[in-house]
This record gives structure tokens, sequence and C-alpha cells, in this order.
């Protein structure tokens, strides 16, 4: 058996969480755009798009406006994901420290409540005004700072926490589930910290989280678009588009978008734990990291 770890310089995962939240951004953003855009179209207004799947999204885009297209939306979202990613592992990493037994182990359920901790967290802190510009920014086909100005014009400076409640119960169910499971897959297959984690290991094992967190919590993740959409103001609240969602256009549709959710969750988690993971190894070298 191992021994207890030793509590971690908290910069470290804070700083390997900016740097991995960057590359995965980037690299799975288009099927980030074809998902958001699948959630927006609203079956009970009888509002259809040009594609009904994330192939035929990609295929339509890179057609009509070109690739670059694709990348829409993408310039909040880069400056957000960078300092949300490193709030989620650097916060993660604390809160699990301070849950640990005097052992050094953590039950599922403490990585369960330690990544919803941190997920909420970085929820309400930058996910939300983020998410809710990148939203009307897809819809509106409107570059970042147009959208913004847009936002606050018609709205008011609250019009960017629109949603920040469903934000906060995607992000903390997401990263409870993501956490406990890849921590788990994390214990099993290094045996309790005893074998080094290869990237090939932590692109799998944040792929199998990833699918397991979608699987999980998507419904929360349509009404968090829908909340944060141009038509939010048909909803009193997230409740009520929880209700008005389930009545009007039935369970399913708290699925909708899930097929290209899963297309960029799956590698984009797959990217972002292996990163992060090799991004710890490498900066823990360094005497500032230890």
């Amino acid at each position: 058996m191992a021994s207890p770890p030793k509590k971690k310089n908290p910069w470290t995962p804070l700083a390997a969480g900016c740097i991995a939240g960057g590359i995965e951004a980037t690299a799975v953003w288009p099927m980030e755009f074809i998902k958001t855009q699948l959630q927006l179209q609203s079956k009970a207004k009888g509002a259809a798009l040009p594609y009904n799947g994330m192939i035929s999204g990609l295929t339509y885009y890179v057609r009509t406006t070109g690739f670059f297209s694709l990348y829409r939306g993408l310039a909040p979202t880069l400056i957000g994901s960078m300092p949300k990613a490193g709030i989620r592992f650097g916060l993660n990493a604390l809160i699990k420290d301070n849950l640990r037994d005097k052992n050094g182990n953590l039950t599922p359920g403490k990585n369960f409540i330690a990544g919803l901790g941190a997920g909420v967290s970085e929820a309400l802190i930058i996910v939300a005004p983020v998410e809710t510009v990148k939203t009307k920014c897809i819809e509106l086909n409107m570059p970042f700072v147009q959208g913004f100005k847009h936002i606050v014009a018609t709205e008011g400076i609250g019009g960017i926490y629109l949603g920040a409640a469903a934000t906060a119960m995607k992000q903390g169910s997401n990263q409870g589930l993501r956490f406990m499971w890849f921590n788990e897959y994390k214990r099993v297959v290094t045996n309790d910290g005893e074998k080094k984690l290869t990237p090939l290991m932590g692109l799998f094992g944040g792929m199998s989280a990833g699918c397991f967190s979608t699987l999980g919590n998507n419904p929360f993740d349509v009404v968090k678009t829908r909340m944060q959409g141009t038509q939010s103001k048909l909803y009193a609240n997230t409740l009520d588009c929880f209700k008005q969602v389930l009545s009007k256009e039935g369970a399913g549709a708290f699925y909708a978008g899930v097929v290209p959710r899963l297309g960029r969750v799956v590698p984009g988690q797959g990217i972002i734990f292996m990163s992060f993971e090799t991004i710890v190894q490498n900066l823990e070298r360094f005497a500032i990291f230890q």
C-alpha cells in the first residue's frame, strides 16, 4: 500500500489547469458550436436548422460560411477557459486535501463533493457570464465585443448572469461526476499510486469520465443553454424552464444535442485530463511548484 500522499502546492494544479484548459477549449470548439446551435432549436416554436446532427452541422458551416466560422464564439470561451480550468483543478485539489482521512484516502463520495464544490465555484465566478455571452454570440451571429455590448444594452449588466442557477447545477454535477469517475479510475490503473499514470491512461480516463458525466447531466446543460439564449424571457426561472421543456417538448428534449456534446466532451475531457496530469508531472520538477 502506498504511503499517504502529502499535500501538494496549491499553485501546481492551478497553473496546470489553466494551461490544460486553453488546450482543450481550442481543440474541441467546433463540436461545442454545433451542440449549442442544436440545443437553441425549440421544437415547440416549429424552428428548424438546416442540419440535425454533428457531422451534418460541421459540413453545413464549412460549405456555407467557411471553416473558421466554426470558431465563432470561441474568444469569450477561451478567455474564460484558462482561469476556469485553473479554478476547477486548483479548488478540487484543495478540497480533496481537506477531505482526506488520516491515511490520506478519499471515498468516491468525497471525490464527488470535491468536484461539486469546484464546479459550482467555477460556474459562479467565470462560467455563467462567459457562457451567456458565448451562447448569444452564436445565436445572433455576433463577435464577442458586439455580443457583449448587445446584452448590456438590451438587458443590462445583469443579463450576462442569466441562467446562473442552471449553470451552477450543470457545472457542479458535471465536475462532481467527472472527478469522482477519474479519481477512481486513476486509483485502479495506478494500483493506489504505486504506478505512474501514463499520458495514454490519462487520455482514456478523461474520455470515460466525460462520457459518464455527459449522460448523467445533459438535462441541466439543455436548460442552461435555453436560459442563456435570446428566448430566455419565455421562462420565469430555471425550474419553469425545466417544466416548460418537459410539458411542451417531452423528456427527449432534455437530451437534445447529446451526441454532438459527447463528440465535444469525450475527446475534450480526454485532452484536458491527459494534459493536466502531464503538465503537473513536468511542473513538479521546478522548486516553485513542489
